[in-house]
């Protein structure tokens, strides 16, 4: 029987530690590291509870970084990188500038480290769940290296291009969420300015033309400030898609006015 790849993961937080268990428990020899000592403490016995990233990279055969934003992944990724075997992968689930991975990539193979973006959709639940969607960039090889992984927390894990593709397509997505999420909301606060029971309403339109995962989100939330955590992730993905937009010379779509708006309600303007 072929030996596993050793697989080393890097963020434990609220949808990378889900992840990270679904590794462990579906029989990958898996190492993990998070900032916060208490975070790897569930992790026994189905984990290596690694001290430092360096020591878990130096293992790793694939490794996966899911942390929060372009400065993590960029101070992990020189944390990182000097220490990995040459042939080792780098997967970066985070949600981050596409430029950022391209950069990262090329520093990656001057060290003969292939490296490919993997963002997911779906939250923690869906981490839980094993549902999530996966979005890789990168060389075809190196994706479906890392797809027999993903394959135990990923209904639908796909390859979108070279490198910075998945990035890309991970932020389309967040964007057309918050400009779903801004429409929706107006739709709800419409109809109960004209009298209707906003709880018979929301069941109205989950029932109708009107359902979509926006409303299944608003109809849940006490009030919309409930969404103000959420709601600053999105900020922070819509920022960047109207960044790549510019670099790319693309014109950036109405959706993000529309996006940010939705993100002002629920958070206050940036």
């Amino acid at each position: 029987m072929e030996q596993r790849p050793n697989v080393g993961f890097i963020g434990l937080g609220n949808q990378g530690g889900p992840i990270a268990r679904r590794i462990g428990e579906a029989g990958w020899p898996l190492s993990v590291w998070a900032r916060r000592a208490e975070a790897m403490t569930p992790f026994a016995g189905i984990a290596t509870l690694s001290e430092t990233p360096e020591a878990l990279a130096a293992a790793s055969d694939i490794l996966c970084i899911c942390v929060v934003n372009d400065a993590g992944v960029n101070e992990l990724a020189g944390r990182v990188l000097p220490v990995m075997r040459p042939g080792a992968l780098i997967a970066v689930m985070s949600t981050i500038h596409p430029d950022t991975c391209v950069r990262l990539a090329e520093r990656a193979a001057e060290r003969g480290v292939s490296l490919i973006d993997a963002p997911v959709s779906g939250g923690a639940a869906g981490a839980e769940a094993g549902t999530l969607t996966v979005m890789m960039g990168g060389a075809e090889t190196d994706c479906a290296r890392a797809e027999t992984v993903f394959r135990c927390c990923g209904r639908l894990v796909v390859r979108l291009g070279d490198i910075g593709a998945g990035q890309r397509a991970k932020l389309v997505n967040n964007a057309l969420l918050a400009a779903i999420l801004d429409v929706t909301q107006d739709a709800r606060e419409t109809g109960v300015a004209l009298g209707l029971d906003p709880a018979a309403l929301d069941g109205v339109l989950a029932a109708s033309s009107g359902d979509s995962f926006g409303l299944r989100v608003l109809s849940a939330l006490p009030a919309l400030s409930a969404f103000a955590n959420g709601a600053r992730l999105l900020r922070k993905d819509v920022g960047l898609l109207r960044d790549a937009c510019g670099g790319a010379g693309v014109s950036p779509p109405p959706m993000l006015d529309v996006g940010t708006r939705f993100l002002d309600r629920a958070t206050g303007p940036a």
